[in-house]
């Protein structure tokens, strides 16, 4: 047995203590102890709480009964059944669980322990909770925390092996106990666990196929199968086939990469891979457990490729004589490789230009002085290179090209000039000339231009900037004119004849003219002039002459160029020199693209022979000019003819289409020309079929063109939807070599309706359930050979017979020639199942083809139609499953406590039972929902108990609302009617007996009373601890300790109660109240004393017996113990009597539960009388309030010890109705008397009028003489002097106030001067003397600061922590309890909001204010 000892007053220290043995002297001898048989059990760890471990097996010679326990740290998990040794499991298994630190809490386990706490008035019950390291408690009017140690909240360590100590008794020897090893049989229940998270990998693009990328892992913590881990890929993100290709993953949990990866397609992928063990048996299920996780990879971009330039193609311009540095145009190009981006230089590759570019920005500038002019071309062609600055992956230079061209705009910066050249062939480049010379016949005709003279005028500018003018000056300028007279760039110019009377050779041989060109657009330098020297030319006046006027001649069409046509033809001049010299020439102009002319010798050639085609013109007409040297001329005509050439294919006239019918031969005329010379082999043609797919089909006469079929022709033969055929024929001719040309004969062969249809299968077996109009049974499908749909097309019906009634079909085509026959139930015909005798039809199909004009054949198939039944029945509950179930509270059963049991006349059904609601009561009462969670119904009707918390205290009758549901119910109602299992609560004894608090007066003996406290006392299920308020202010702030335990709960609690010092035998001196949850004999309640200790004021206890007695008496559900002076008290004795009180219910287990009374002698002499002008029920009703009163004014706790009326009591002066007797006591031991009551009263106008509101009217000793006439004379005389009294003393208590109160703030303000010096650690430390700021270690009436009478001590002692100061500027506190754990703070409102503690103020600046506990009760302040 384990036990508990108490540390300090704030901690919680935990021991254990050795088990402890009993040695019974009187043990039998003779009888044999019993023996453990079975040292070893397996248990599987999915074993469920309350389901069967183990049994305990022992054996007794004697026979005795054997009672079995089990004891040690492991026993934490199983529970034993103390008659049978049956073992259950209390608590989960898990064999992987490791316990980090500590061990197992026996305050959770076995007892609650003992702790001690501190008490801050809040709630009104004691919870325990470990949620957190902190344990909270609380107790009607107090809260404690309690702090417990981290590893007594740990899980304990469980191994795959545990040992109890299983302990056996026969009642008669000593128990024997054993030790038990329990196997813990791993169970597949952990799935396997990644390790590492999470999983990140960066992978290069260029990873080779079939490496290793990533490696993951997963341990599974179970054993064999279920410990072996395999991985798979699932998904692959972004999710597309080709990515899940892409990776692979190995058993050992290596990722493969299984393709190549490309940084510009994907940049990331997130893999989700699965792990899976290889299955194992969880909860008698094989169970394969799983788990998933996301790889996530960044592919890592490698410098693969070349760099590329942006926005191609580049042009730009620039303008001629622009400044150096003139920025044309940037290039920009980018690294392709985008991860890598790699810096990027440029260079121009081409060399001699004048451009530069900047290497980094790629700008391109103007590096030397440009002119358009002296430039190869306006446009410059730049090759612009781009480099990055690091090699690639394979160490070469990463480069590219580009083309960027430069426009070189123009500027008018060049005049004219003149060259003498052709213009064809004019070089600018040379030097231009200013002289020219030329010559003309005299008197040639006007516009006749000077021979001899090549003069070119050109202006190197571009466009506009190129426009000049032409003029003629000097002194033959009359004779002759410029042409043209504007030229745009470069031009010929003419010197033309403008007056041919004025160029007359005998007048003059020489005339000269100056040629000006004028640029109108440049005006600084414009012009430039050439000087022309024209020489004249005598006439001549000879013609040459042929010998024929016409020459027939002739030339193969596509002859060679150079072929000679004629070798000569010439004339006669019979002029001499040059004059006589002959030129041939041939016109006109036309005709030179065709033939032309030996100029010497007349020879006729053909100068293009690809223009001569006779079928395109077969004569030539031309005209053959001899001129001399003079320039006179001589024609003849030339006739050529173009003789023919085969260069004409053959040309098929019209398109050949031909529709045919299916079964008939066709025949066709091929009709085509030749354009080559008719009647020649170049134009005789003829034909012949191609080879092709249907050539063998069909014949041809090779002169004719006749086309014929060999045989009729079948349209089913043809795959060709349409029932075409194409057949190619060739047309040639004869020539050499023969030319030919084709044409496709395409034949559409028209259907004809000549085969019936075909059912693909041989018959048809379908089923349909019952009932169902309009269903769909089944589908039938036939084919039609023939090709067009009108002749493929099948109409589907049913051949009357047995039950084709009951069925309607429909076609439906499904392609060409192909159609479905949809069978469904007549929608106007119901299918009874049960009054078929066959429950099948047989149905015959026909299939007919129905073409436009005729009605084809049919087929037939036979179809068996099958009716199946419907579930259409509801379910019902068996009323014999619904019989009450009982069941005990406290999870004493669990698991399966009642089977349901339902009925279904359907033959295919599945039952599903379904709880619909839960009615929890408590006795006649509804108790809301705290049941809904304690049974389960399950599927299968069966139902179980769900929770250990079933408590008959809070509910007795739980109702199920239920129904069960037909799954395979097809129509109607698939439920049953609702019905209702009531499960009825069985009470066990589990409830400890509860003290609970009473606030009574009593008149017992001599007219002694006194108030009585008690305690709630509660279980692990209930609350524990309350007692009266009042009574609790007046013990003070002391130190309450808890002892309870699972088994024998208890509470010790130190409570106050008053006496005389005279009490008589059998006096009631206190009550006890107390409570026990549970019902019968375990609710039944039993008081006792267990024990009376006097403490002496000296400390010095000593035991006494029965000097009280209690007595039980029941009391509405509850009971009340009364107790009682046994034997007279001791006078002589000063001090407190220890009374503990035992409260124990009647049914085993017992539960007990302990209060402590301390019981006080006090002289009666401290006994006020207060006399109240209302009756004893309004002072019994305002009794709370008017103590409160009391003690706002005293300060000191107030014992109300009786209340009465007036009837009672002596004669008094006033009109009193009722009187209350009480006791001012004060936590350092001693008490008001009735004159220091009457003075604090007196001297506190608020409590004066509080307390007079609510009835007080005279104040006066306990005990009273019955006064005679001249007493009451002199009381008459008294009450005026003292009312007098009291208004002088309310005049002076004003002045002094205000006297003090600025006092007080002066000495404030001095000592926050001195404050701020002031060390705190320099204090006195001792006991304070109220109203003051000095300090004294003895001990001063805190009220009066009268020094202490022991002969009035009361028996009340202080501690250190009830010791305040009642100064004002001490702010009333006192040091905390070192105990971090117990944070309370609690400040008093000070009575004059402005009088602000600045002192304090002060000292807290320097030193924080430590938490300070405070009973605004027993402590003072300035009055």
């Amino acid at each position: 047995m384990q036990g508990w000892t108490v540390g300090k007053a704030w901690g919680l220290q935990l021991e254990e203590k050795p088990g402890l043995e009993v040695w019974d002297e009187h043990r039998v001898s003779g009888n044999t102890v019993p023996i453990i048989n079975v040292t070893i059990f397996y248990v599987p760890e999915d074993l469920e709480l309350g389901q069967f471990a183990f049994q305990l097996q022992a054996y007794d010679l004697d026979n005795d009964p054997l009672t079995y326990q089990i004891g040690g740290t492991d026993a934490f998990y199983f529970s034993v059944d103390s008659k049978s040794g049956r073992v259950t499991l209390r608590n989960s298994l898990d064999r992987e669980v490791r316990a980090e630190d500590g061990v197992r809490c026996p305050c959770l386990s076995e007892s609650l322990g003992v702790w001690g706490w501190k008490a801050e008035p809040v709630g009104h019950s004691l919870e325990g909770k470990l949620s957190s390291q902190r344990l909270g408690l609380t107790i009607q009017g107090l809260s404690f925390t309690v702090v417990l140690t981290k590893s007594c909240l740990m899980s304990p360590q469980l191994q795959a092996r545990l040992t109890i100590t299983a302990r056996v008794s026969d009642g008669v020897n000593n128990e024997v106990s054993r030790k038990i090893t329990i196997i813990v049989e791993d169970r597949n229940d952990n799935a396997p666990v990644f390790q590492y998270l999470p999983y990140n990998a960066i992978v290069a693009e260029n990873t080779s196929v079939h490496s290793i990328i990533y490696t993951v892992f997963a341990n599974d913590s179970d054993t064999g199968n279920a410990s072996k881990v395999s991985y798979s890929i699932k998904e692959v993100i972004p999710d597309n086939v080709n990515n899940l290709q892409l990776f692979y993953i190995l058993t050992n949990g290596n990722v493969m990469l299984n393709g190549s990866l490309d940084y510009a397609k994907n940049a990331f992928y997130q893999i989700k891979i699965l792990a899976q063990d290889g299955g194992g048996w969880l909860h008698n299920n094989w169970t394969i457990q799983k788990s998933f996780t996301y790889l996530s990879l960044t592919i890592k971009d490698v410098p693969n490729l070349d760099p590329r330039f942006l926005n191609e193609p580049y042009s730009g311009s620039v303008p001629e004589n622009c400044d150096l540095g003139t920025i044309v145009l940037t290039v920009t190009a980018m690294d392709q490789d985008t991860g890598v981006n790699d810096k990027i230089s440029y260079i121009i590759t081409n060399a001699s230009v004048p451009f530069a570019i900047n290497k980094t920005t790629g700008t391109i500038t103007v590096s030397e002085p440009l002119d358009r002019e002296q430039l190869p071309s306006e446009e410059v062609l730049l090759e612009v290179t781009a480099r990055e600055e690091h090699p690639d992956i394979h160490g070469q230079v990463a480069q590219t090209s580009t083309l960027v061209t430069v426009l070189v705009t123009d500027v008018n910066d060049n005049k004219p000039q003149f060259y003498n050249c052709s213009l064809s062939s004019c070089n600018f480049s040379a030097s231009a000339q200013n002289h020219f010379t030329g010559n003309i016949i005299e008197h040639s005709s006007t516009r006749l231009p000077v021979s001899n003279l090549n003069i070119v005028a050109y202006d190197p500018d571009k466009g506009i900037n190129s426009n000049f003018e032409l003029s003629l000056q000097g002194p033959n300028a009359n004779a002759f004119t410029v042409f043209p007279t504007t030229i745009v760039g470069a031009g010929e110019v003419q010197i033309l004849v403008q007056n041919s009377s004025l160029v007359d050779y005998e007048i003059s041989h020489v005339m000269v003219v100056q040629v000006i060109a004028n640029d109108t657009g440049n005006p600084t330098d414009c012009c430039s002039t050439a000087t022309v020297t024209i020489d004249l030319i005598d006439s001549n006046d000879h013609i040459p002459e042929f010998p024929q006027s016409t020459y027939t001649l002739s030339v193969m069409e596509n002859s060679p160029d150079g072929t000679v046509i004629s070798p000569n033809i010439t004339a006669y001049d019979p002029d001499s020199g040059v004059l006589g010299q002959i030129t041939y020439q041939l016109l006109p102009e036309t005709i030179h693209n065709i033939f032309t002319v030996n100029a010497t010798t007349g020879a006729l050639l053909v100068h293009n022979g690809s223009l001569l085609d006779r079928e395109t013109r077969s004569i030539y007409y031309a005209n053959l000019q001899a001129k001399d040297g003079g320039n006179l001329v001589g024609t003849t005509v030339l006739e050529i003819t173009v003789l023919d050439a085969n260069d004409m294919a053959p040309v098929v006239i019209g398109s050949y289409f031909i529709s045919v019918e299916e079964g008939q031969n066709v025949s066709a005329q091929i009709q085509a020309i030749d354009n080559d010379e008719p009647d020649s082999p170049n134009s005789k043609l003829g034909f012949m079929i191609l080879p092709g797919l249907f050539s063998d089909n069909f014949t041809i006469n090779g002169d004719t063109g006749e086309m014929h079929s060999k045989e009729p022709l079948d349209r089913e033969a043809l795959e060709d939807e349409r029932g075409q055929m194409v057949v190619t024929v060739m047309v040639y001719d004869h020539g050499k070599p023969p030319l030919n040309t084709t044409v496709n004969v395409t034949i559409t062969v028209g259907d004809l309706n000549d085969n019936i249809p075909v059912f693909l299968n041989q018959s048809y077996e379908f089923s349909v359930f019952e009932d169902s109009p309009g269903s769909f049974v089944g589908e039938v499908k036939a084919t039609d050979a023939d090709q067009t749909e009108i002749n493929s097309r099948i109409s589907f019906r049913l051949e009357r017979g047995n039950g084709s009634s009951n069925f309607l079909i429909r076609s439906t085509r499904l392609g060409p020639g192909n159609y479905s026959g949809q069978l469904s139930v007549d929608p106007e015909m119901s299918l009874d199942y049960d009054t078929l005798q066959q429950k099948f039809f047989t149905l015959t199909v026909l299939a007919e083809n129905t073409a436009a004009d005729s009605t084809g054949d049919k087929a037939n198939v036979s179809v068996i139609v099958h009716i199946l039944d419907v579930n259409d029945e509801s379910p019902t509950i068996l009323p014999g499953s619904l019989q009450d179930v009982s069941v005990a509270e406290n999870g004493t059963q669990q698991g399966l406590i009642h089977t349901l049991s339902a009925f279904d006349p359907d033959t295919n059904h599945s039952l599903v039972f379904e709880e619909l609601a839960v009615a929890c009561f408590k006795g006649d009462s509804s108790a809301e929902d705290v049941c809904w969670e304690w049974f389960v119904l399950a599927p299968n009707g069966s139902v179980l108990v769900n929770s250990s918390d079933i408590d008959y205290e809070v509910c007795d009758r739980v109702l199920l609302t239920l129904r069960v549901e037909d799954l395979y119910t097809e129509k109607g109602n698939r439920y049953s009617q609702n019905e209702t299992l009531r499960i009825i609560i069985i009470d066990v004894n589990d409830n400890m007996p509860v003290f609970e608090a009473i606030s009574e007066t009593f008149v017992r003996g001599p007219g002694w009373g006194y108030s009585v406290l008690s305690m709630k006392a509660m279980g692990p299920k209930a609350a524990v601890g309350a007692w009266n308020p009042g009574a609790v202010w007046a013990w003070g702030l002391q130190q309450v300790w808890l002892l309870t335990s699972m088994t024998a709960p208890s509470i010790c609690l130190f409570l106050a109660v008053v006496v005389p010092e005279i009490s008589p035998v059998e006096l009631q001196v206190a009550t006890v109240k107390a409570t026990d949850a549970d019902s019968g004999l375990g609710g039944t309640i039993t008081f006792s004393i267990i024990s009376v200790v006097f403490v002496e004021d000296n400390g010095v206890s000593r035991p006494f017996e029965n000097l009280f007695g209690v007595s039980t008496t029941p009391d509405k559900g509850a009971y009340i113990g009364s107790i009682r002076v046994a034997s007279n008290l001791d006078e002589s004795l000063k001090g407190q009597y220890k009374v503990t009180v035992e409260a124990a219910d009647g049914e085993e287990p017992v539960h007990r539960a302990q209060t402590v009374l301390s019981i006080f002698t006090v002289d009666q002499s401290y006994r006020v009388r207060l006399q109240f002008v209302t009756t004893v029920e309004e002072v019994q009703s305002n009794s709370e309030n008017i103590k409160l009163a009391l003690t706002t004014v005293t300060k000191a706790a107030v014992y109300v010890v009786a209340i009465r009326s007036m009837e009672d009591t002596r004669d008094t002066r006033v009109d009193a109705k009722s009187v209350m007797e009480a006791y001012f006591v004060y936590s350092n031991g001693t008490a008001l008397d009735v004159n220091d009551v009457s003075i604090l009263i007196q001297s506190d106008p608020v409590g004066l009028a509080e307390l007079v509101k609510l009835g007080l009217a005279v104040i006066g000793p306990g005990e009273v003489t019955k006064p005679t006439k001249e007493a009451e004379l002199i009381g008459i005389i008294a009450g005026l002097a003292a009312f007098l009294l009291i208004f002088i003393l309310i005049m002076t208590l004003v002045l002094v106030l205000t006297t003090r109160s600025y006092k007080r703030k002066l000495s404030a303000m001095k000592a926050l001067k001195v404050a701020t010096t002031f060390n705190p650690a320099t204090a006195q430390q001792g006991a304070g003397i109220p109203g003051t700021n000095q300090y004294n270690a003895e001990g001063a009436n805190p009220m009066l600061n009268q020094p202490l009478d022991p002969s009035h001590d009361l028996g009340f002692h202080e501690d250190s922590i009830s010791v305040t100061s009642t100064n004002s500027l001490d702010e009333n506190t006192v040091n905390a309890p070192a105990d971090d754990n117990f944070e309370v703070e609690v400040k008093m409102q000070p009575t004059d909001p402005t009088d602000k503690e600045v002192l304090v103020a002060a000292l807290n600046l320097k030193e924080p204010t430590k938490t300070a506990y405070l009973n605004t009760t027993f402590t003072t302040t300035d009055l």
